[in-house]
């Protein structure tokens, strides 16, 4: 059964190996869901914006108490809208983790008080186009990001 959990900055410690165990008896999936360094990137950019906002602003993605994902607002819009980014540990893609984990989230982000995101992906990465397709997005444009380069951007309102 797939599970959202809120994010602390213990679960980053956690996920990077500060912390032996987890505080709700998850594992993580083999290999771990991201690269140390975009774990540590991500762990500053959501300190950041929790300083701000007192709702979650990370969530691990659970199967069976094993982590496979996570999802986590990257930036705050000029409108108060966050933007999101989202990934899947590697022998977990493709199976709908990520459709399946959007669908929970954002009625609970409606619920939330959260009016709507905004997300950028890749030109070459069809699937993460279609969870965004799957779950109510809509293209709004395109922009280069210099990390990231050429990106298509959606959007979705959820209030």
């Amino acid at each position: 059964m797939l599970r959202i959990h809120d994010m602390t900055d213990a679960d980053f410690a956690w996920l990077l190996g500060e912390a032996s165990a987890h505080s709700a008896n998850l594992t993580v999936t083999e290999g771990n869901i991201a690269p140390p360094e975009v774990l540590a990137m991500l762990r500053g950019i959501t300190a950041g914006l929790a300083d701000d906002d007192d709702r979650p602003v990370a969530w691990l993605v659970s199967e069976s108490d094993v982590v496979v994902a996570m999802i986590s607002f990257t930036r705050r819009e000029p409108d108060g809208r966050y933007e999101i980014g989202y990934g899947v540990a590697s022998a977990h893609q493709g199976q709908g983790v990520m459709t399946s984990a959007l669908a929970v989230l954002l009625p609970l982000l409606a619920r939330q008080g959260h009016h709507g995101l905004t997300v950028g992906t890749s030109v070459d990465n069809p699937a993460s186009q279609r969870v965004l397709e799957k779950n109510g997005f809509v293209r709004t444009g395109t922009r280069d990001d210099p990390d990231d380069g050429a990106l298509i951007t959606w959007a979705i309102e959820l209030n």
